[in-house]
């Protein structure tokens, strides 16, 4: 993590400060999110054991904001900011139920909301008042990551399945725009709505286009299982491929190993760097799973959002995202994960 314009802080009461955690305990990524929940977690473990925020404690609480529902996440989100009274969110993590809380509840309540997974393109056109910020990358470069991955592949053509939401349409449309300016074939794409016990019409149809190869861009509690389980089960494709959002054992529940053997997917990857590397020995240090898709960028979220709180020297939520990218931009000193007494010791120094 690299921590940018360090400034002293103005003095303040001891007063410690709450950030929120919005993820979808339930719904289509249910399995995936209690691991992201801990990197956020860990951070407020490694803060009240280096002293603390603000002479105080640092407290992480969390909200079910669905993934699946965007009036519930902006009503989690809501809560989060009007009754709990949170300095910032880390989340929420889907990007329909992001752009909804930030939207509805997040700018109109003047909160800084950080996403370690909303990877939508449209989460980049919101009109954010500078609220809303993300520490994974967009799936226009996911898209285009994927394209040259199935290329190098020798897979030329493809059928092209997602769920119809901000995150599968925009991750879609990354993807065709990608493959076919490098010469491959969307032999078809269709969207699907999430939450169906029965996909095997969509998939008759993609099957008809001819592609033995099936991307299927979608959650893997949610379509993304249902619909490759189905796709297994009537032999129509060879090669199974997926995004982010399918990446967690829960995909292959009910599905026999040998037949996704060579399954291909993508996910943000883990740069060989310092920072990786020690986040990974103190995630591990905890009975975390270090390699859990997107904690890291739950951690580094969290991370921010102390740094920024410690910095303004408040935990109120006015010049928090002035303080957000003063921590988090060049120039500045490097902090790695767990070194939160060296940031306040420099923070104080100014």
């Amino acid at each position: 993590m690299a921590v940018g314009a360090l400034s002293a802080a103005s003095p303040a009461l001891a007063q410690g400060a709450t950030i929120g955690f919005l993820g979808g305990f339930t719904g289509p990524i249910e399995s995936l999110t209690p691991p992201i929940a801990e990197g956020a977690k860990l951070v407020a473990h490694q803060v009240n054991a280096q002293g603390g925020i603000l002479d105080g404690a640092l407290e992480v609480i969390t909200g079910d904001s669905t993934c699946a529902d965007a009036t519930a996440a902006a009503n989690a989100a809501d809560k989060m900011i009007n009754t709990d009274n949170v300095s910032a969110i880390v989340g929420p993590m889907c990007s329909g139920a992001t752009i909804s809380a930030a939207n509805n509840a997040g700018i109109p309540g003047n909160t800084v909301l950080i996403s370690p997974s909303a990877t939508a393109p449209s989460v980049t056109d919101v009109d954010d008042n500078d609220l809303l910020f993300r520490t994974a990358p967009s799936d226009a470069y996911q898209g285009a990551v994927l394209a040259r991955l199935l290329l190098a592949k020798g897979i030329n053509d493809i059928a092209l399945a997602y769920v119809n939401n901000d995150y599968g349409k925009g991750f879609a449309d990354s993807l065709t725009a990608a493959y076919e300016a490098a010469g491959g074939t969307v032999a078809v794409s269709e969207g699907h709505e999430d939450g169906k016990a029965d996909y095997r019409a969509e998939l008759g149809s993609l099957a008809a286009s001819g592609s033995q190869n099936l991307v299927i861009l979608a959650y893997a509690d949610g379509s993304g299982q249902t619909m490759l389980r189905q796709a297994i089960e009537a032999g129509d494709f060879t090669q199974f491929v997926g995004g982010d959002g399918m990446v967690g054992d829960s995909l292959f529940t009910g599905i026999d190993a040998a037949a996704v053997e060579g399954m291909i997917a993508t996910k943000p990857g883990t740069p060989d760097l310092p920072g990786a590397a020690l986040y990974a020995t103190l995630a591990s240090a905890e009975g975390m799973d270090p390699t859990a898709i997107f904690a890291p960028q739950a951690y580094d979220a969290a991370f921010i959002l102390a740094l920024a709180i410690q910095q303004k020297g408040s935990a109120d939520r006015e010049g928090m995202s002035e303080a957000v990218r003063a921590v988090a931009t060049a120039p500045g000193e490097i902090i790695l994960p767990g070194e939160w007494s060296k940031a306040v010791t420099l923070l104080a120094e100014g």
